[in-house]
């Protein structure tokens, strides 16, 4: 067998309506899988944020989109413009001055959310880029927005990080970071980061984060300001799975046609780690580990899981496996192919 993905619609539509009954606006971010994009844009009202001009050509109605500008210039703008795109996110001064030069000579009103850095609660590792403008910059260019006569509506957007456990008290950081600005924006944009439920992660916490989200959207909509939520890997990963065949058996690791350089890149850079189907109780199975198939160390799907008797030839199902599923060229290994499923 050839090892290939499957992507539940149903599970998709469920994991999109979960979000949106906690949130005003949704933007699904097509980044995690552009598969998905099309299915929202044809069964919802979804909208889709977009970081490269390369990712529109998955979403037919460009007014449903919310574009991540990063180094851009006043030609992009304008064919972004010009293919209908209409809200912005910038995270730079340097972004935000060329997109108000362009406006000095265009008819059409646009939307603006201003990225803002919040405080991150992480280990200084030099690994991760902190995306956006301190908040006295935010609260001096949201003034100048709210009175700009070619932004229809102003906003502020903001993101933690991937598989975010824990940060969801947003109520008291945003009130102490932002203070009477807030009561001046239209939107704000809390991004992604909802979690998914792996090996390695606590899906118990699910629950209340949703209850944490439901709390600040009821909060912001008494001062005018609606919740717009960037979810990715909480639509995505569930819908998805990935079917592979054991190729070798030896001592306690099992081999399978499949690699995470083409499948499960998650693994390396997150790291999160796959369920596996076939999974059973310590009591009931024996530890393995489950390997890809390049020579590279790294190529792990699970370093131990409990099976009962495999053998070669068996299928490996991986579960939750339709986030951040993409392709690398290493080994020359081919793109796996998706097949939707009800």
């Amino acid at each position: 067998m050839i090892p290939y993905f499957t992507l539940s619609k149903s599970v998709i539509l469920r994991q999109y309506n979960t979000v949106a009954s906690i949130s005003n606006v949704v933007s699904y971010s097509s980044k995690t899988n552009p598969i998905i994009t099309p299915i929202l844009e044809e069964e919802t009202n979804c909208m889709f944020s977009i970081h490269l001009v390369n990712e529109l050509q998955h979403v037919k109605d460009k007014s449903r989109v919310l574009y991540l500008a990063q180094a851009w210039n006043e030609k992009v703008i304008s064919d972004l413009i010009k293919q209908g795109v209409k809200w912005f996110v910038v995270d730079n001064e340097i972004d935000l001055d060329v997109l108000l030069t362009y406006l000095q000579h265009c008819s059409i009103k646009v939307n603006v959310l201003l990225r803002l850095k919040l405080k991150e609660r992480t280990i200084r590792t030099e690994k991760f880029y902190v995306f956006g403008m301190p908040s006295d910059v935010i609260k001096r260019r949201i003034n100048e927005l709210k009175k700009h006569p070619r932004i229809e509506k102003c906003g502020i957007h903001f993101h933690r990080k991937t598989q975010n456990m824990a940060e969801w008290n947003f109520e008291y950081d945003v009130i102490n970071v932002l203070g009477d600005s807030l009561n001046q924006i239209d939107i704000l944009n809390v991004g992604g980061g909802l979690p998914s439920e792996y090996a390695n992660t606590n899906a118990k916490v699910i629950t209340a984060i949703i209850n944490k989200i439901s709390e600040f959207k009821n909060y912001l909509n008494t001062i005018n300001v609606q919740l717009m939520i960037e979810p990715g890997r909480f639509i995505a990963a569930p819908a998805g799975m990935l079917h592979t065949n054991i190729i070798a058996i030896h001592d306690n690791t099992i081999i399978v046609n499949a690699s995470v350089y083409n499948s499960d890149m998650d693994a390396l850079i997150v790291p999160v780690k796959l369920r596996v189907e076939q999974e059973v109780s310590k009591e009931s199975g024996k530890p393995y580990i489950i390997k890809g198939m390049t020579p590279c160390s790294l190529d792990l799907f699970r370093y131990r899981v409990y099976l009962n008797n495999p053998t070669k030839g068996d299928n490996i199902t991986f579960i939750n496996a339709g986030a951040y599923n993409f392709t690398t060229e290493f080994c020359d290994l081919s793109k796996l192919e998706t097949r939707m499923i009800k």
